[in-house]
């Protein structure tokens, strides 16, 4: 077995596709994590923003959750009928191009992208931050912790979404369970001491209020806790990795997700303001996150917070799994509707889309280190790219409904033109409140994501532009090429080479270009015995010597000169550059040589016309015993 057979696993043929397909169970660890971790991180995002407000801001976390759980609830209905609508994948790019066009597409897509990749960002670092928060000792290694989960996770994508999915599976419904315990007993005990519970283990006191409560403060923290319904559109993009029936499986799969995640925002919000848990400030000595603090305030710091906390801490850093299950997918329609290159568009040896795991964890990477791998610093960043594209997947969803008719159409239309006010009066309250915070950053970064996409495609169409033709076949070119061999020496490889070039035509140039520091011997001392009279025994017509001096000592320079001459004076021939290449037996070897042949192939590509063509002739070198 080669390494990368045991790192990455053996490849995958096409017919093996049906077997990396998935059902529920597995469906909502690959799918749902990042949806449900959000539950950890976007209630704390909102307390945070609520900390001026003392004591008081701790009454408004939940009627501010209440909100989020019903737009939830609005966009969760929405997005069952995108999955029965588009059973081939119905994300917020292919809907809107195909219902409001290719500009309302674009927005889609690019807000969709940068959702995904920091939706990476996000998770990855509160993760870490939940673990810090429980091993404060590791607070000054939080960036390498962020980094290695990242490797980590690349390369579990790397080898197949099924063998993902399984590895998700124990952390997820691990996370679920105890969280789930933490909630029920805690809200089990407030309710036995009439809302007042007594903490096992007290959190910090809350500190004093510093502002008065206003509309602004309010609203800022309802922006940061929408964070919580990212990851809700995951399961409608992915409906062809299920295994048949896809679309009811989709659907029973974000029905799952929704219900634990609306259980789960609910309860911690009840209880965060039963036992007086405000949120500390992240990337500080003592930070603690909310569940952190709410799991040792229901059981302790015994083996139940133990456990909780490491379920927290699997599950977010496992989240940006939704990410790399949904991004390169999302490149893949791109790529194929020719607004990224075309290699985003081929799936690689374990059937998943290489590319686009490839750049994801290359943005992933650069924002973690640009921000430092602490959290609440990215939050800004990102709701409004979620946002934009749950409001446009709605709307095109409403033009689709409009389209057809019957009573199943029109009940469709409202349920999806109330989730597009829904979440486009969200995403106003969003951008306005956080501008100033990070947000303008993603308002610049989407337009110029839609300029690159459209360079891309305008790229594509210019060379099938120039290139169609429904032109017949015309008649071959009877005359015989003229030949250029580039050789620094007479050794086998130019021999292997000029015997290829004599095949090719009766007009050969073998060009040598010495310069100063060239220590070889010049190829006219020898080219009569060597060459010349070889060709005269044989009956052929001896090849022509050219030796180019060049006194700035540059190689390339008078090679193509000399090519670019011979096809100004020959415009009714095509011009043949046969270059001679020497084959190592170990890639690491090609360092150890000059590699001209690969430079002098780019030059001529850029320099010449179509009527250069390149000919490699390769020389195998045995290796050594």
């Amino acid at each position: 077995m080669s390494l990368i057979d045991w790192v990455i696993g053996r490849p995958l043929a096409l017919f093996e596709q049906e077997g990396e397909t998935i059902g529920p169970a597995s469906g909502v660890p690959i799918l749902g994590l990042d949806a449900l971790s959000s539950a950890a991180y976007g209630p704390e995002a909102a307390l945070t923003l609520l900390l001026p407000l003392g004591a008081l801001g701790l009454g408004y976390i939940a009627p501010i959750t209440a909100v989020i759980i019903a737009i939830l609830l609005i966009v969760f209905f929405s997005y069952r009928q995108t999955i029965a609508a588009y059973p081939n994948g119905g994300g917020s790019y292919t809907v809107a191009k195909e219902n409001l066009g290719q500009l309302p597409g674009l927005l889609a897509g690019s807000a969709l992208a940068l959702d995904y990749v920091l939706n990476v960002a996000v998770g990855i670092s509160a993760g870490v931050g939940a673990l810090v928060s429980a091993i404060p000792s590791l607070l000054p290694h939080t960036l390498p912790l962020c980094l290695g989960t990242l490797a980590f996770l690349t390369l579990l994508n790397l080898r197949g979404l099924r063998e993902s999915g399984f590895a998700f599976r124990v952390p997820t419904y691990l996370f679920v369970g105890t969280l789930g315990l933490v909630i029920a007993v805690g809200i089990f005990r407030a309710i036995s001491a009439g809302g007042h519970p007594i903490a096992v283990a007290s959190p910090p006191l809350v500190p004093a209020a510093t502002t008065a409560v206003g509309i602004w403060v309010i609203l800022r923290a309802f922006a940061s806790g929408c964070t919580a319904m990212t990851g809700v559109e995951a399961v409608s993009n992915a409906v062809p990795i299920f295994h048949e029936p896809r679309v009811a499986l989709a659907q029973r799969t974000l029905t799952l997700i929704i219900l634990i995640l609306v259980a789960l925002l609910g309860g911690i919000a009840y209880l965060c303001g039963a036992y007086q848990l405000a949120a500390t400030d992240p990337g500080q000595p003592g930070y603690q996150s909310v569940l952190s603090m709410l799991t040792a305030a229901v059981f302790g710091r015994g083996l139940m917070y133990d456990v909780t906390i490491g379920s927290v801490v699997a599950v977010l850093a496992l989240s940006a799994n939704t990410s790399f299950a949904d991004f390169p997918r999302l490149c893949h329609i791109l790529a194929h509707d020719r607004f990224l290159p075309e290699s985003f568009a081929v799936r690689g040896r374990r059937l998943v889309y290489t590319s686009g795991i490839l750049l994801l964890s290359t943005f992933a990477a650069a924002l973690l280190v640009a921000f430092g791998g602490i959290t609440d610093r990215l939050i800004p960043l990102f709701a409004i790219g979620a946002f934009l594209a749950f409001t446009l997947s709605q709307a095109g969803m409403v033009q689709h409904w409009r389209k057809r008719s019957g009573t199943h159409a029109r009940k469709s239309l409202v349920v999806n033109g109330i989730g597009a006010l829904a979440t486009g009066l969200t995403l106003v309250v969003i951008a306005v409140s956080k501008f100033s915070d990070g947000a303008w950053v993603t308002l610049l970064c989407i337009p110029l994501l839609i300029l690159f996409f459209r360079r891309i495609h305008r790229h594509y169409q210019n060379v099938e532009r120039q290139i169609a033709t429904l032109t017949p076949l015309p008649p071959p070119e009877t005359r015989a090429p003229v030949v250029v061999l580039p050789a620094a020496a007479w050794t086998r490889v130019t021999q292997h080479g000029l015997s290829f070039a004599l095949r090719l035509s009766k007009d050969v140039h073998v060009v040598q270009v010495r310069t100063e520091t060239d220590d070889t011997e010049i190829l006219s001392d020898n080219w009569d015995l060597l060459v010349c009279g070889p060709a005269r025994v044989c009956g052929i017509v001896e090849p022509k010597l050219v030796v180019l001096t060049s006194d700035f000592r540059q190689f390339f320079k008078p090679l193509i000169d000399y090519i670019l001459k011979l096809e100004a004076d020959h415009p009714d021939r095509d011009i043949v550059v046969v270059i001679p290449d020497l084959v190592l037996p170990h890639w690491y070897e090609n360092s150890l040589h000059n590699n001209r042949g690969t430079f002098l192939r780019t030059l001529l590509r850029m320099r010449c016309t179509s009527r250069v063509v390149i000919v490699n002739t390769p020389y195998h070198i045995a290796a050594s015993g």
